[in-house]
């Protein structure tokens, strides 16, 4: 299915029949269906479930710049609302999605073909992400640069530079980059890892941090083992889990590791928070069926307002392969 085939097809509002030039009755307004809300395809942001596509729509401007439509729901299975705002990694997680979507529906990018993302920033304003009565309906402002394509025209990777609004007010901002790989590459990259009955091959699971430790309700959630001395985990994967794993891959996702890094920022701190701003550059594959330990400190002490910044890194084999700094804000209250 092509992006055009997908958006010929969206329901037209009766505002649009008038806008464009349609004949209609008098009084017809009234009878005439309102505009319809649907998800971008799930395929287009790499997502098994419907209900874990945020976005909603899409429009290109220019070459450079797009809009998008996304909603946050009122409450979500994971990504639970902090001090009475939307939990900022779902403002990462739509980034996310942003940049997968544009590459398949806008750049030409193949269904089939992996989107590694490098690294990834979101920065909030708590006054314009609080959960109000009804779902977050936002418009997302896109700018795309440092656009790489090979010989023949196809698109190698990019860099998104997002802005979040929500009823006209900059609620969020933030951006990232990825790299486009054809999946004839991809198998070449990834061969050489072992698997067992053709999967990839998984640790067991280890025992969570207790939750409320790490800002969580339930281990289900926890993605922290104790490990070693304070400061210091085990990554813990649980290839089960419907979100952070909403469908099958060979290594860990990097909503994991950003979920490790906001864990490990409220263990450090003490308390669970909203964080205000993540900043994270993904260095390898995290592989599944070896040890990854994360690590966390304090960058300085706490600034005059009450926000903390904490740095969060990850190894595996003894190679960095993740690296966060998290800033949150000052205790609620």
């Amino acid at each position: 299915m092509s992006a055009s085939a997908f958006r010929i097809h969206r329901a037209i509002s009766g505002a649009a029949h008038e806008q464009a030039g349609a004949d209609v009755p008098p009084g017809a307004g009234d009878v005439l269906p309102p505009s319809l809300t649907t998800t971008v395809p799930k395929e287009f942001v790499h997502r098994a479930s419907v209900a874990e596509v945020l976005l909603t729509d899409w429009a290109r401007v220019d070459d450079s710049r797009f809009t998008v439509a996304a909603q946050w729901p009122r409450g979500h299975s994971f990504f639970a609302a902090v001090d009475g705002c939307h939990d900022p990694l779902i403002a990462a997680e739509t980034i996310r999605q942003t940049g997968i979507l544009l590459a398949h529906a806008e750049f030409g990018v193949p269904l089939g073909h992996h989107l590694l993302v490098e690294d990834l920033n979101v920065q909030v304003r708590p006054a314009h992400v609080r959960v109000a009565l009804t779902p977050a309906s936002l418009d997302v402002d896109v700018s795309c640069s440092q656009v790489r394509r090979r010989r023949g025209g196809a698109l190698t990777g990019c860099r998104i530079t997002v802005e979040i609004y929500r009823d006209g007010h900059l609620a969020a901002t933030g951006g990232g980059s990825f790299t486009c790989v054809a999946p004839a590459v991809y198998r070449r990259l990834r061969e050489a890892r072992p698997t067992q009955d053709g999967r990839p091959r998984v640790l067991a699971l280890t025992a969570p941090e207790p939750p409320q430790s790490v800002g969580r309700m339930s281990p289900v959630d926890v993605v922290l083992s104790p490990a070693g001395p304070p400061g210091s985990w085990q990554l813990r994967v649980d290839t089960r889990h419907p979100v952070l794993f909403d469908h099958p891959v060979d290594h860990v996702p990097g909503m994991v590791l950003l979920e490790a890094a906001r864990q490990a920022t409220a263990a450090t701190l003490g308390r669970a928070g909203l964080p205000l701003g993540i900043t994270s550059q993904f260095l390898r594959y995290v592989e599944l069926d070896t040890p990854c330990t994360v690590e966390a400190h304090r960058t300085a002490p706490p600034r005059p307002e009450g926000e903390e910044s904490v740095l969060v890194t990850a190894q595996q084999a003894g190679t960095p392969v993740f690296r966060s700094t998290v800033t949150m804000a000052p205790p609620a209250g």
